[in-house]
């Protein structure tokens, strides 16, 4: 990989212990840890691995906030007894069978291996990068023992996620706070903030769709901006996440120089009977298919990495719905994931939030 790393940067001396009384045990210090967090996946796609995953996701109050008068039997009698079966034959349908782990965690485990490399070579070995889940393995809590084992006294949460929500960034968040609370020396943490206007991150949308397309075999003559959905009560609550989609779009739009019947914006992934943030993806694309568009693409830009929303529900469901209601031809284009585009993207970020301390 070639790094471009400025003209007259220093050279970073090696760790060193901090100094001590001779009696006192040794303490690694003075490196900065950087923890890029995402959402999770199971461990396995057997029911129970489902079933311990969907509990842990599904019982997470940023994500559920219903009662849990209500919430608790709805969840443990009914969606943990039939959900887990569905979602696990899902998941094997796009599981890394090489490494016997989800995609997302391959992806970001290449995504912190990449930033390193290029941490590397900007500040030889005074910035450590790790990662982390919310839901499942490797956790958060664990992840920041390791980076404060290794010498990190101040360390930089990066949630992938471009747009806030609080059943994403804030719960992210949460769990590292949680580990924090147990800690009798905590270190001093700060926290990236949403990406979802940054210019680079628009830039490498733009860059990533135009190489996309250029490499179908048909001009899409609409490309779907599909976001993950969220309950309209979470924005009547005060959540941002749909304005910061609504700006991700507006700004893709600008940088794409496209009309706005070409680049169209959606919401995937609603369950239960409540009302989601609308246009809703599935009800989009089978509209556009019997108004009589032959050609279409979907991209993602609310995942930073492909997984099962994108590589199942987009590629798979969508692409059936379409050409069940006339569509002709259907291309799905990836995240920005550990692309050239992506780590841009992710390196920037780091950079910035990192001055004053590096």
């Amino acid at each position: 990989m070639n790094v471009n790393v400025p003209a007259g940067t220093p050279s970073v001396s090696p760790l060193s212990p901090v100094r001590l009384p001779h009696d006192h045990r040794p303490v690694m210090a003075g490196r900065l840890g950087v923890l890029l967090m995402n959402l999770g996946t199971p461990e396995a796609t057997d029911y129970w691995s489902m079933r311990r995953y969907l509990k842990e996701f599904l019982s997470d109050r940023r994500v559920i906030e219903t009662s849990r008068w209500v919430w608790w039997p709805i969840l443990n009698l009914i969606i943990l007894t039939i959900r887990p079966g569905k979602k696990g034959k899902d998941y094997d349908s796009i599981w890394n069978k090489e490494r016997n782990e989800g995609p997302l965690k391959t992806i970001t485990r290449s995504q912190a291996e990449q930033l390193q490399l290029r941490m590397t070579a900007l500040a030889g070995d005074r910035v450590v990068v790790d990662w982390g889940m919310r839901y499942g393995f490797p956790d958060v809590k664990g992840r920041l023992q390791a980076l404060l084992d290794q010498g990190c006294d101040r360390i930089l949460l990066v949630p992938l996620y471009p747009q806030y929500a609080a059943p994403t960034s804030a719960t992210a968040c949460d769990q590292a706070y949680r580990a924090l609370m147990e800690m009798r020396w905590q270190p001093a943490v700060r926290v990236a903030p949403p990406y979802h206007d940054d210019p680079v991150y628009i830039r490498a949308l733009g860059d990533s769709i135009r190489k996309r397309i250029t490499e179908l075999n048909f001009e899409p003559e609409v490309v779907l901006c599909s976001f993950h959905g969220s309950l309209k009560d979470y924005l009547l609550k005060g959540d941002p996440y749909y304005c910061h989609c609504h700006k991700t779009w507006r700004l893709l739009l600008e940088e794409l120089d496209w009309p706005k019947d070409r680049l169209q914006m959606t919401f995937q992934s609603r369950f239960g009977p409540d009302e989601w943030l609308k246009p809703y993806t599935d009800e989009t694309v089978a509209a556009l298919a019997k108004r009589g568009v032959k050609r279409m693409a979907i991209i993602a830009p609310g995942f930073s990495a492909d997984c099962l929303e994108t590589l199942e529900e987009l590629d798979v469901e969508n692409r059936e719905i379409f050409m069940e209601h006339g569509g002709e031809h259907f291309a799905y284009i990836p995240c920005l994931n550990d692309s050239a585009e992506g780590m841009r993207v992710i390196q920037a970020i780091t950079e910035r939030e990192l001055k004053g301390w590096l």
